[in-house]
């Protein structure tokens, strides 16, 4: 090499991070560039394959020249950029005996990259001490990086095979062109004895191609006098080494347990359970290891079976149990069928449903389906299947599964409704080993979900909301999904269907709404509550420690805290000037109805203008066969009415405090604030939010709303024409005093695009679902590709957000997070205004943000006043008082971290905590 780049270059945030630097070893560069199309190579796993003649590879060459180093470890000159293809995880293998006492610190997983350079690809191992890029999102398939050090690593347990290790990387701006998906099968993973990859962001899912998607039906001759029946089985097990041929149905399922630990040497180390039944009673059963992958798939709810060389075992007495639809049938539940590769071999075969007879007397599924109106008086833990509209689904986001370990539930939130209630089902749903479906769960689908269970908690609040989350046996389906499911039989199933018949697509339309952040459920109404519900030791955190904790989070990774503080500060920051006052912060609720109507045919948009489309279309007939979901046929017809920009006189406020001069908070002194004195200065205590007025309308608007326009000819500037800018202050006397002295502030404030719940658009669902799925572990050449910016689909919350400022109860560190309020004028239950009443200052934000929003949805807001009379004697009302604040954390990939205020408790004793 002419010459050595230098080491690790850090990005702003890591090098403050300190020791955790290394692991962030990606910064931006500024001058983004492209290379040449990439196109596929055949894979090398090892030396001995050896690259590809003609030198053409830049990937190729650097593999040479590592391998062929002394010290196996080169820094390229001049590196050009290379696209990530893949990202994929596999179990870690557990450190020697003498570095039992470094086990701890030892990574659980380890990660292949797969790297294209335009000509070829090459698979590299990731230098473990890299972990977190990937953790983190920094590092994902379709990046763009330069690998500035690289080493080549032997496998001493094999011959003359070995890999190549990235050491050192540095992300690039910009994409580059598209690369090839990896050759398919996949090959194993580089280092270590494991044979297979798992799923990059949970354990639960199946991924690979070792996974069969559909096992051929049998043609199967069954001998009625060979078989035996559970109800004999659990009689005579004890006795017999072999059993007779066992004929069942499936009646529950379970997800996917994944096992395997680094000291395991298990290749699959996988088990389902599943509940079936014959015409004696029902019984579980165990798939074990790798028939998981040959088979789980293809065990549906009401798959009719054929056992053969099965064993039977004493059943777990910890598993989890799921509610039968029939609760007359008979349960077996002291022993389990166990089915494996050996001990014995296990044969196992599928009768076609066609070929089931009647005289076999195997039971149907039967499912207990309710609907929404009957959901309120059912029991916490009750059971049930439903059916809906989908009118709202969240981010797919995870949860840790114990802390500091790395493994993580995935799940999301989805609204539902089925026309026997104002009120929507709220579910909670978790990965079921679904991903084909649970990745495609958008707007305007009919959901079905079985086996969910209620949570409420009466003892505390009984109006509080109720909601629905999944089990281990619970299955969820969408369009595509329910040709041929035994629940299309179900009679409240079919009286849904009816229903949507007489809905109107445009009216749902208008309700649907599609990732952002979604606060729920709701903190509990006391602090006691909230500690006795909380499953960590220590429930109070350091205000100190908020940065270590919203470092350590994964990529999508939501986390509840707790912090003891002081509300000293409040600013107001609007859509438009959150764009100028923050990176990476959007709030722009841009019109796009023209670009819509533009790529509209005119001759449909004609045809259909005025009619009243029903929802059936071909979503009714999803439940014969695979179809579209109910809009995609008449895209446009929702979504091409002109909407105009609305624009409003702002005046310019100069207040500003004047005792705000220190660099430390350069960022707030840009905001006015208004203190008790500038407040009585103002006058501005002397209206009431309460008391209303008619516009010239006759559109009844607070007073509130009236006084800020009113204010507009005290300002001492012109008045001029923009889109909105207000940016309103207060700030309590004490964090005058102190805020110039702090040891530590933090600044977690900032929204971005993925914090914000946008209005599902048609058109561009693919995009918008991939928006708020996971980063995929292996590029899809076949994503939509679109020049469409996220932040250019109209905002379904409110018009900005407020920045709040805590201050540490020992007066030395503070932290600025972010208040958004959430309110949607089209269904004013989606997120649930009314469950935060009883915290005043949250409250009156949230009111006021919503009244704003009403009034700009009619078309005559101008200006605004967000801090209004109610805000400010909330937060006075806080001034100098020790509060315990609730903090959503998540982690939206690279360094975008959102940081929201949930929940206030006032302490008014040390042992007595009550609710703001």
């Amino acid at each position: 090499m002419k010459k050595q780049r230098p080491g690790l270059r850090l990005s702003p945030s890591a090098a403050r991070r300190g020791g955790r630097g290394r692991e962030e070893a990606v910064m931006q560069d500024p001058t983004p560039e492209r290379g040449g199309s990439a196109c596929p190579a055949e894979e090398r796993r090892g030396a001995a394959a050896g690259p590809a003649s003609g030198g053409a590879s830049w990937l190729q060459r650097v593999f040479e020249e590592v391998r062929g180093s002394s010290q196996l470890s080169v820094a390229p000159a001049e590196p050009p950029p290379v696209t990530v293809v893949a990202v994929e995880r596999y179990l870690a293998e557990a450190p020697p005996p003498p570095a039992a006492a470094a086990a701890a610190a030892a990574p659980q997983y380890w990660y292949d990259v797969t790297l294209a350079d335009g000509a070829c690809q090459e698979r590299c191992y990731l230098a473990p001490r890299l972990n977190g890029l990937v953790q983190r999102a920094h590092l994902r398939a379709g990046a763009r990086l330069r690998l500035t050090r690289c080493s080549y690593l032997y496998d001493e347990k094999r011959l003359n095979y070995g890999f190549l290790c990235l050491e050192e990387l540095e992300r690039v701006g910009g994409a580059g062109p598209p690369a090839a998906a990896p050759a398919r099968p996949r090959p194993p993973p580089l280092r270590g004895e494991k044979k297979r990859y798992l799923p990059l962001w949970n354990n639960e899912d199946p991924y690979g191609d070792m996974w069969v998607a559909e096992k051929p039906q049998a043609q199967v001759d069954v001998d009625v006098s060979k078989l035996t029946s559970l109800g004999q089985l659990e009689m005579t097990w004890r006795s017999r080494v072999h059993f007779h041929p066992l004929l069942v149905r499936v009646l529950h399922k379970s997800r996917l347990r994944y096992y395997g630990k680094p000291e395991k040497k298990l290749d699959m180390p996988y088990q389902a359970y599943f509940e079936v039944a014959d015409g004696s009673g029902m019984m579980s059963m165990v798939l074990w290891n790798s028939l998981c992958p040959e088979w789980y798939n293809s065990m549906k709810v009401g798959t009719v079976l054929l056992l053969e060389q099965y064993a039977i075992k004493t059943s777990y007495p910890f598993k989890t149990q799921p509610t039968p639809g029939d609760s007359q049938m008979k349960r077996f539940a002291t022993i389990e069928i166990s089915l494996n590769v050996r001990d014995p071999p296990t044969k196992i075969s599928i009768i076609p449903e066609e070929m089931v007879k009647p005289e076999w007397g195997l039971p149907e599924v039967k499912y207990r389906f309710i609907t929404r109106s009957e959901l309120d008086d059912l029991p916490n833990n009750h059971s049930c299947d439903v059916i809906g509209l989908v009118t709202f689904v969240g981010r797919a986001e995870r949860a840790r599964k114990r802390e500091h370990g790395e493994d993580f539930w995935l799940y999301r939130w989805a609204h539902a409704i089925d026309g026997t209630s104002d009120q929507p089902f709220i579910l909670e749903l978790f990965a079921t080993s679904q991903p084909d479906v649970f990745e495609h769960i958008h707007p305007m689908t009919y959901l079905v979900c079985t086996q969910m269970r209620v949570v409420r908690d009466l003892t505390e609040n009984p109006s509080s909301t109720i909601y629905l989350t999944t089990s281990n046996e619970s299955q969820i389906f969408i369009t595509g999904w329910h040709k041929g499911q035994p629940y299309t039989k179900d009679t409240k199933v079919k009286n849904f269907i009816q229903w949507t018949k007489t809905q109107s697509e445009a009216d749902q339309m208008k309700k649907t709404v599609i990732g952002g952040y979604y606060p729920f459920p709701r903190p509990p109404n006391n602090f006691l509550k909230y500690c006795k519900t909380n499953k960590v030791e220590s429930v109070l955190k350091a205000i100190g420690e908020t940065g270590r904790e919203i470092e350590d989070l994964h990529y999508r990774e939501h986390k509840r805290i707790a912090v003891q503080g002081i509300i000293s500060a409040i600013r107001y920051i609007s859509c438009s000037s959150a764009v100028e006052e923050a990176s990476g912060v959007e709030l722009v609720q841009k019109d796009t109805s023209q670009s819509l109507e533009s790529s509209a045919v005119s001759k449909e948009d004609s045809v259909h203008k005025g009619k009243n489309t029903n929802l059936q279309n071909k979503e009714v007939k999803s439940f014969l066969g695979p179809h579209c979901t109910p809009g995609e046929q008449h895209q446009h017809q929702a979504l091409l009415s002109k909407k105009s920009s609305v624009k409003r006189k702002i005046p310019r406020r100069l207040n500003r405090d004047a005792e705000q001069g220190s660099a430390s908070v350069t960022a707030l002194s840009s905001y006015p604030y208004f203190t008790r004195s500038a407040r009585r200065k103002f006058g501005l205590d002397e209206f009431q939010h309460e008391d209303f007025v008619q516009d010239k309308t006759g559109q009844a608007v607070s007073d509130s709303l009236q006084y800020c326009t009113d204010r507009e000819g005290m300002s001492d500037t012109p008045e001029t024409e923009e889109t909105g800018r207000t940016c309103d202050s207060w700030q309590s006397d004490l964090w005058a005093q102190v805020k110039d002295k702090l040891m530590k502030y933090l600044h977690h404030s900032t929204i971005f695009p993925e914090s914000i719940p946008r209005k599902f658009d048609y058109v561009h669902k693919d995009l918008l679902m991939q928006q708020y799925n996971l980063h995929a572990a292996v590029h899809q050449p076949k994503e939509t590709r679109t020049d469409k910016n996220i932040n250019e689909f109209k905002s379904a919350s409110g018009l900005g957000y407020y920045e709040v400022t805590v201050l540490g109860i020992n007066h030395d560190i503070a932290i600025d997070v972010a208040f958004l309020p959430l309110f949607c004028p089209e269904d004013p239950h989606l997120f649930q205004l009314e469950d935060i009443q009883n915290d005043t200052l949250l409250s009156c934000m949230s009111c006021i943000s919503a009244c704003q929003q009403k009034a700009t949805s009619n078309g005559r807001l101008r200006d605004m006043f967000p801090l209004s009379n109610e805000i400010v004697e909330a937060a006075m009302d806080l001034d100098g008082k020790h509060v315990v604040c609730i903090l959503d954390i998540c982690h939206l990939g690279e360094d975008k971290v959102e940081v929201f205020l949930s929940k206030i408790y006032k302490t008014v004793e040390p042992s007595v905590l009550d609710p703001v």
